[in-house]
């Protein structure tokens, strides 16, 4: 009996404890993006996101950020093949290819220290842009990362970021090449800054 009244008290502590740190701040990120679609041996294309987030602080070592971002990617030097049946002729080019996106997230911000804290996350994105034929006009992808705070308010963040949904039509890909498929996904690197804005701590304490 003394040793569940312990646990609950010791459970209420963290919880109060964690209550007393709770604060809610808004921010703005934005950098460059690395890009490539796998499986069509594309070159990585040089684009660039921006987006804006809310940071609910729920304790020294955990942060919940929601996310909405605005990010171009695609691939470059992708190997297009058409073939034109007024000519008979079939044709090679290489294209970049862009696709852009609003993307939605939920991040896990794991704090190790008041500098280096670690992201982790799954993103919804809805595409806005493409300049090619897309499978699909959404993806779904993961994304994880480190950051590192300058400040309290300014941040250098790297992620990586892959989707699973198949956005490409490997119709266009004719080549015998091993690294060339059928399953185009997004895959990206993102480096870039952030900012935090100060505002009051929601709890009056």
């Amino acid at each position: 009996m003394k040793k569940s009244l312990f646990l609950v008290a010791l459970c209420l502590g963290i919880f109060f404890e964690s209550q007393a740190q709770v604060s809610f701040s808004p921010g703005l990120r934005g950098g460059a993006n690395f890009s490539k679609i796998t499986q069509t041996e594309s070159s990585f294309k040089t684009d660039f996101y921006i987006g804006g987030y809310g940071a609910l602080k729920l304790g020294r070592l955990y942060t919940l950020q929601p996310e909405i971002t605005y990010s171009n990617q695609g691939g470059k030097d992708i190997e297009i093949h058409s073939y034109n049946f007024e000519t008979n002729q079939s044709t090679v080019r290489f294209e970049t290819i862009t696709i852009s996106y609003v993307s939605v997230g939920i991040i896990n911000k794991f704090n190790f220290n008041d500098r280096v804290n670690f992201h982790l996350g799954p993103m919804f994105d809805i595409q806005t842009g493409r300049n090619i034929y897309s499978n699909s006009e959404v993806d779904l992808s993961f994304t994880a990362g480190l950051g590192y705070n300058f400040t309290n308010n300014l941040a250098l963040e790297g992620r990586i970021k892959k989707g699973i949904v198949d956005v490409f039509d490997s119709y266009y890909q004719h080549s015998n090449s091993p690294f060339v498929g059928s399953y185009n996904t997004n895959f990206l690197f993102q480096l870039g800054l952030s900012y935090t804005f100060d505002i009051q701590n929601t709890n009056s304490n």
